[in-house]
C-alpha cells in the first residue's frame, strides 16, 4: 500500500467520521480509537496515545485530513497484529482436555487482567455478542467465540433465528 487509502477505506473512514462527528465530520479526540477500529484496524491504547488521543472529552478535535495519514500508517502495520489463528493457539493453552473447551471464567480473567485490560462492561458486551452459554461445568467452546470476535462469523445478536 502506498501513501493513499483505497476508495473503499476512504468511504469507510468518511462514514465513521460522519457517525462520530456529525455532518461536520470533526470528531472529539476521545473517539479516535473508535473511528480507527471502524476502519478495520486494531490500535492499542499505546498507539492511540502516540497518535495524540487525549484522555478527556473536549481536549482535542480531529478532522478527516488528520486521520488519513494515521490510517495509512496503521494499514501498513496491520501484518503485526494477531489474527484468528494466533488467538486459537493462545486459548489452546487453557484447553486442559484438548477438546476445544476452556473455562469461561479463565477467558473473562484474561480479558480483564492481561495486556490491554478490558472493563467489566466491555467483557459483558463481548460475551453477549460472541460467547455461547457455558455448560454445567463452566466450560465454553472457544472456537465459535473467536470466530465471532474476529468477524469470521456474525455475532450472535445478528444471526438469523
Amino acid at each position: 500500500m502506498g501513501d493513499t487509502l483505497k476508495p473503499k477505506d476512504m468511504d469507510t473512514l468518511d462514514f465513521a467520521m460522519e457517525v462520530y462527528g456529525g455532518n461536520e465530520k470533526i470528531i472529539d479526540g476521545t473517539d479516535l480509537g473508535q473511528v480507527l477500529r471502524a476502519c478495520d484496524t486494531n490500535p492499542s491504547m499505546e498507539t492511540l496515545e502516540k497518535l495524540g488521543m487525549p484522555k478527556k472529552v473536549g481536549e482535542k478535535k480531529f478532522k478527516i485530513e488528520d486521520i488519513v495519514p494515521m490510517l495509512i500508517q496503521m494499514k501498513k502495520e496491520v501484518k503485526d497484529q494477531g489474527c484468528y489463528e494466533d488467538f486459537i493457539e493462545c486459548l489452546k493453552l487453557y484447553d486442559k482436555n484438548e477438546d476445544g473447551h476452556m473455562m469461561a471464567a479463565e477467558l473473562s480473567h484474561m480479558l480483564l487482567a492481561l495486556a490491554e485490560k478490558l472493563t467489566d462492561d466491555q467483557v459483558d458486551e463481548l460475551f453477549e455478542d460472541c460467547l455461547d452459554e457455558e455448560d454445567d461445568e463452566g466450560q465454553i467452546e472457544y472456537d465459535p467465540f473467536l470466530r465471532r470476535m474476529c468477524s469470521l462469523d456474525p455475532p450472535k445478536s445478528k444471526k438469523k433465528k
